[in-house]
Formats: structure tokens, C-alpha cells, sequence
């Protein structure tokens, strides 16, 4: 893992999904701003994990959008402007995520060895059914760990059968998590209220949290785009980032 105490390494990471828009463009000058006015490094990470909407074309898109707006990035995909100019390369490659995936995997794996994530086997429509009976009896719909009691000869079956599955995150039955919001104070939401949330989609890709997770420790990245407000998204992210630091 890099040593990043020494350097402050900041780092843009979009979604190759269209051109760069101004909320992008803004975040990647903050990043890019605050690297430069400290010495450090800035860094640029293509987010192409969702296959239905990224394109080869828009990530090149959003390499032209940056270098136009004079935003060049100390690390990540190569590329030379029409104009000579360089930006990219690194050592801490790859930096499309559709290419760490196996770093990824082997993490997963080893949670699910440890017991703080597990594979589930439900249908997109048994999962739909199951929200409807949770709206229709007006109560907060909240995932049943229906496959974390599955036995280990019904999980192998399952998987020597090819069935689609997700794997979850197990958030732990007892505590809180704390946010210090520096608008409301601290924010604290207890666990109960929280989700086995899923890191790895059917597809094989891991979903955006996971991949956060695994990308800043592995990067040295010190400062990032900012996660806003206490939502259930942000929360899961403490929560994982919390376990795994026990685990470790």
C-alpha cells in the first residue's frame, strides 16, 4: 500500500458515462486545486464498472473535457492532447476499475471466509415481492438474510448450478454509528435500521461503496470527492470501513 503521510494525493473519479458536466468539472478543479496548492499529486480514476452506461468513447470524452479545461492529472490513463501536452501513467495502476477487479474479489472472498459478507440467492423479482408486502403492510422494507441461513451444502449446490446471486455485506446486529456533521452535530443511527447492503453485483462487479473502500487505502489517496450528509449510503460506508479495520 502506498505511503501517502508524506504527500497529499487527491483524486477525481467519474463515471464514463457522457461528457464531463459542470458538477464534475467543478469537483475535479477542487481536487486538482487543492493537490497543486499543497505539493501534492492529483489523480484521476475512471469509474467504468456499469456496463450499461459507460462507453470507451466517453472516457476518452472526459480525458479531452479535463485537458481542455487546463486540469491535468499527475496519475491515471495516459493521454497526449492535440497539442502536445501529457498527462497520466503512475505506478499505482490500474486506473480504470473494470481492471481491479480481481483486487476486489480476493477482499469479498475473504469476507465471506470471515463471516462478514455472504452470497444471496434471491430473484430481482422475489426481492420486488418482498418490498410490495412491506409497503402493503406499511412498515420499512428491510432485507430478511433469508440466504444467510442457507446451509453450506444448499449454498454449493447453488453455485455449482450457475445461480445468479449478490453478495452482502453482514452490517452487525448491535451498536450505532456516529456521524459529526459540522451543520447538525453528531448524527447517530443505530444499526438496526441499517441493511445487509450489497458489494458485489450478479454481474461480477462490485458496487461503488466497495470499490470506494478498496480504491483509497490501495491508492494513498488522502482527500477525495466528499461524501455529502448522513444518508444510508454514507452510513454503510462507516460501517464496512469500520469492520474491516477490526478484521485487519
Amino acid at each position: 500500500m502506498p505511503d501517502s503521510s508524506a504527500i497529499v494525493r487527491t483524486r477525481f473519479a467519474p463515471s464514463p458515462s457522457g461528457h464531463l458536466h459542470v458538477g464534475g468539472a467543478r469537483t475535479a478543479l477542487f481536487c486538482w486545486a487543492y493537490a497543486r496548492a499543497r505539493g501534492g499529486r492529483f489523480m484521476l480514476r475512471i469509474e467504468d464498472t456499469d456496463q450499461k452506461r459507460s462507453s470507451d468513447a466517453a472516457s476518452v470524452g472526459f480525458l479531452e473535457d479535463l485537458m481542455w479545461l487546463g486540469i491535468d492529472w499527475d496519475e491515471g490513463p495516459v493521454y497526449e492532447a492535440p497539442d502536445g501536452r501529457r498527462a497520466g501513467g503512475g505506478e499505482y495502476g490500474p486506473y480504470f476499475q473494470s481492471q481491479r477487479l480481481d483486487i476486489y474479489d480476493r477482499e469479498i472472498d475473504r469476507l465471506i471466509r470471515e463471516g462478514r459478507a455472504y452470497r444471496a440467492f434471491e430473484t430481482p423479482q422475489e426481492l420486488d415481492a418482498a418490498r410490495a408486502r412491506a409497503a402493503a403492510e406499511k412498515r420499512p422494507y428491510r432485507y430478511d438474510r433469508a440466504s444467510l441461513r442457507l446451509d453450506r451444502a444448499t449454498i454449493e449446490q447453488y453455485l455449482n448450478e450457475g445461480r445468479p446471486h449478490v453478495v452482502r455485506f453482514r452490517v452487525p446486529d448491535e451498536g450505532s454509528v456516529v456521524v459529526r456533521d459540522q451543520v447538525r452535530g453528531d448524527v447517530v443511527t443505530d444499526l438496526r435500521e441499517l441493511d445487509d447492503f450489497v458489494i458485489r453485483k450478479q454481474d461480477g462487479f462490485p458496487m461503488e461503496l466497495w470499490r470506494e473502500l478498496g480504491s483509497l487505502g490501495l491508492l494513498g489517496i488522502t482527500v477525495g470527492e466528499a461524501y455529502g450528509g448522513a444518508d444510508m449510503g454514507y452510513l454503510a460506508h462507516i460501517v464496512a470501513m469500520e469492520e474491516i479495520s477490526r478484521a485487519s
